[in-house]
């Protein structure tokens, strides 16, 4: 792209994230939801654990779940909304579909972090998780969350029009993002459990599928955006 157009891609797109970040604040309707989801199931997890301390591979696995079905959650409704409220001809007219995805990306990324950051913290202290790499752990949030909110934009995106878009988005998004949960909770898993001095060559593996997946999911997203937008 040249500077100009560049420019204004990005005022675009930054456009799409300042509104919804505004409408978020205003309603406040995608973090208590999932803030609620999350303390929910977290309780019933522990709940369920006891006094019995479970295995880093399971500690890993269970909060890989609540993850994946809080994103499903909250995030079902990014371009449903825009149907909602007709504001999805004033986007399409005025933005590019790749302003609209990047911009519904970012907004997506900022929320799962928030909210995984909460989801984290209180999964590590009520369940008296031991961290032995936080460095890995960290890492392989991150990775996490960047593939899991570029899979579910574009998912959201293609079910904002059917008729029963709510619980559409969870059952669309296990099967696809099976191979990122698998290397995610072998990554978690290595940072809970692994050995001081080769967790992250252990880890090598499945952090480079991750970095894989996520951008496999946004490039082919971004290319593939405009034919979902529009039509």
């Amino acid at each position: 792209m040249k500077p100009p157009v560049m420019k204004h891609w990005l005022r675009g797109a930054w456009a799409v994230l300042c509104k919804d970040l505004r409408l978020e604040l205003r309603s406040r309707y995608v973090l208590n939801a999932l803030l609620v989801f999350v303390l929910s199931a977290l309780l019933v997890v522990v709940l369920a654990a006891g006094a019995d301390r479970a295995d880093a591979r399971v500690q890993a696995g269970l909060l890989w779940i609540v993850i994946l079905f809080a994103a499903g959650l909250g995030l079902g409704r990014a371009f449903v909304a825009e149907e909602d409220w007709g504001t999805a001809l004033l986007l399409r007219l005025n933005t590019a579909g790749s302003m609209v995805y990047a911009g519904k990306l970012a907004f997506s990324l900022v929320t799962v972090f928030a909210v995984n950051i909460v989801l984290v913290t209180a999964f590590l202290v009520l369940l008296s998780v031991e961290v032995l790499h936080v460095g890995l752990l960290a890492a392989t949030l991150i990775l996490g969350t960047v593939g899991l909110s570029g899979t579910t934009t574009l998912l959201a995106a293609i079910i904002a029009r059917t008729a029963r878009s709510g619980p559409l988005l969870p059952m669309l998004l296990f099967p696809l993002l099976m191979p990122l949960l698998l290397a995610a909770v072998e990554a978690t898993h290595l940072s809970f459990a692994g050995n001081a001095a080769g967790a992250w060559t252990a880890a090598a593996s499945a952090l480079l599928a991750m970095t894989g997946f996520a951008g496999v999911v946004i490039a082919a997203s971004v290319l593939l955006f405009d034919y979902v937008w529009l039509d």
